[in-house]
Protein backbone atom coordinates (compact mmCIF):
# COMPACT_ATOMS: atom_id res chain seq x y z
CA UNK A 1 0.00 0.00 0.00
CA UNK A 2 2.93 2.31 0.95
CA UNK A 3 4.26 2.14 -2.56
CA UNK A 4 0.67 2.52 -4.35
CA UNK A 5 0.33 5.74 -2.38
CA UNK A 6 4.28 6.75 -3.57
CA UNK A 7 3.07 6.67 -6.98
CA UNK A 8 0.49 8.19 -6.51
CA UNK A 9 1.20 11.27 -5.14
CA UNK A 10 4.20 11.44 -7.73
CA UNK A 11 1.39 10.81 -10.23
CA UNK A 12 -0.35 13.99 -8.55
CA UNK A 13 2.89 16.29 -8.87
CA UNK A 14 3.57 14.82 -12.32
CA UNK A 15 0.09 15.59 -13.63
CA UNK A 16 -0.04 18.98 -12.14
CA UNK A 17 3.82 19.61 -14.00
CA UNK A 18 1.83 18.54 -17.39
CA UNK A 19 -1.00 20.41 -17.02
CA UNK A 20 1.40 24.00 -16.39
CA UNK A 21 4.31 23.26 -18.88
CA UNK A 22 1.71 22.16 -21.46
CA UNK A 23 -0.17 24.89 -21.59
CA UNK A 24 2.09 27.08 -21.26
CA UNK A 25 4.15 26.24 -24.14
CA UNK A 26 0.75 25.91 -26.38
CA UNK A 27 0.05 29.55 -25.51
CA UNK A 28 3.74 30.56 -25.81
CA UNK A 29 3.47 28.92 -29.44
CA UNK A 30 0.25 30.37 -30.65
CA UNK A 31 -0.86 27.58 -32.55
CA UNK A 32 -4.03 26.07 -33.09
CA UNK A 33 -2.78 23.46 -35.30
CA UNK A 34 0.08 21.64 -33.28
CA UNK A 35 0.17 20.03 -29.97
CA UNK A 36 3.41 21.60 -29.34
CA UNK A 37 2.92 21.58 -25.33
CA UNK A 38 2.23 17.48 -25.77
CA UNK A 39 5.33 16.97 -27.83
CA UNK A 40 7.43 19.44 -25.35
CA UNK A 41 6.14 17.42 -22.03
CA UNK A 42 7.09 13.99 -24.01
CA UNK A 43 10.29 15.36 -24.88
CA UNK A 44 11.13 16.64 -21.26
CA UNK A 45 10.00 13.67 -19.89
CA UNK A 46 12.49 11.03 -22.20
CA UNK A 47 15.26 13.17 -21.16
CA UNK A 48 14.56 12.63 -17.71
CA UNK A 49 13.44 9.02 -17.81
CA UNK A 50 16.97 8.71 -19.66
CA UNK A 51 18.69 10.66 -16.74
CA UNK A 52 16.76 9.03 -13.64
CA UNK A 53 17.90 5.76 -15.80
CA UNK A 54 20.81 5.85 -16.04
CA UNK A 55 21.59 7.43 -12.24
CA UNK A 56 19.46 3.98 -11.55
CA UNK A 57 21.98 2.13 -13.05
CA UNK A 58 24.99 4.51 -11.46
CA UNK A 59 23.68 2.79 -8.60
CA UNK A 60 24.22 6.33 -6.47
CA UNK A 61 21.81 5.58 -3.32
CA UNK A 62 18.24 6.03 -5.39
CA UNK A 63 16.20 3.88 -3.59
CA UNK A 64 13.47 1.48 -5.09
CA UNK A 65 10.72 4.32 -3.45
CA UNK A 66 12.18 7.02 -5.51
CA UNK A 67 12.94 5.08 -8.57
CA UNK A 68 8.95 4.52 -8.19
CA UNK A 69 8.06 7.74 -7.27
CA UNK A 70 9.92 9.32 -9.90
CA UNK A 71 10.10 7.06 -12.89
CA UNK A 72 6.44 5.75 -12.05
CA UNK A 73 4.98 8.75 -10.36
CA UNK A 74 6.07 12.18 -11.69
CA UNK A 75 7.37 11.29 -15.13
CA UNK A 76 4.16 9.13 -15.69
CA UNK A 77 2.29 11.69 -14.59
CA UNK A 78 4.11 14.25 -16.15
CA UNK A 79 4.96 11.86 -20.14
CA UNK A 80 1.20 12.12 -22.20
CA UNK A 81 1.44 9.36 -24.32
CA UNK A 82 -2.12 8.87 -24.59
CA UNK A 83 -2.90 12.42 -25.25
CA UNK A 84 -0.18 11.97 -28.71
CA UNK A 85 -2.02 9.08 -29.45
CA UNK A 86 -5.70 11.12 -29.16
CA UNK A 87 -3.69 13.86 -31.18
CA UNK A 88 -2.35 12.14 -33.58
CA UNK A 89 -5.67 10.61 -34.48
CA UNK A 90 -7.41 14.08 -34.51
CA UNK A 91 -4.98 15.26 -37.04
CA UNK A 92 -5.61 11.96 -38.80
CA UNK A 93 -9.37 12.92 -38.93
CA UNK A 94 -8.76 16.44 -40.14
CA UNK A 95 -6.75 15.47 -42.78
CA UNK A 96 -3.73 16.71 -41.80
CA UNK A 97 -1.34 13.84 -42.78
CA UNK A 98 1.95 15.99 -43.28
CA UNK A 99 1.12 17.28 -39.75
CA UNK A 100 0.17 13.92 -38.57
CA UNK A 101 3.41 12.19 -39.68
CA UNK A 102 5.65 15.06 -38.42
CA UNK A 103 4.05 14.84 -35.34
CA UNK A 104 4.46 10.99 -34.83
CA UNK A 105 8.48 11.38 -36.50
CA UNK A 106 9.04 14.44 -33.75
CA UNK A 107 8.05 12.55 -30.80
CA UNK A 108 9.69 9.50 -32.29
CA UNK A 109 13.28 10.94 -33.15
CA UNK A 110 13.27 13.57 -30.36
CA UNK A 111 12.17 11.66 -27.46
CA UNK A 112 14.29 9.01 -28.30
CA UNK A 113 17.20 11.77 -28.49
CA UNK A 114 16.26 12.84 -25.44
CA UNK A 115 16.28 9.67 -23.42
CA UNK A 116 19.91 8.82 -24.84
CA UNK A 117 20.61 12.75 -24.06
CA UNK A 118 20.00 12.35 -20.68
CA UNK A 119 21.72 9.00 -20.20
CA UNK A 120 24.86 10.28 -21.29
CA UNK A 121 24.48 13.66 -19.47
CA UNK A 122 23.88 11.74 -16.34
CA UNK A 123 27.00 9.41 -17.01
CA UNK A 124 29.26 12.41 -17.17
CA UNK A 125 28.01 14.29 -14.30
CA UNK A 126 27.45 11.22 -11.55
CA UNK A 127 30.82 9.87 -12.56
Amino acid sequence: MYRIIIVGIGGFIGSALRYIVSGYIQDISHSISFPYGTLSVNIIGCFLMGMISQLVDLQIGITSETRLFLMVGVLGGFTTFSAFGNETIKLLQDQRIFLSLMYIGSHIFICLLAVFAGMIISKYIWR
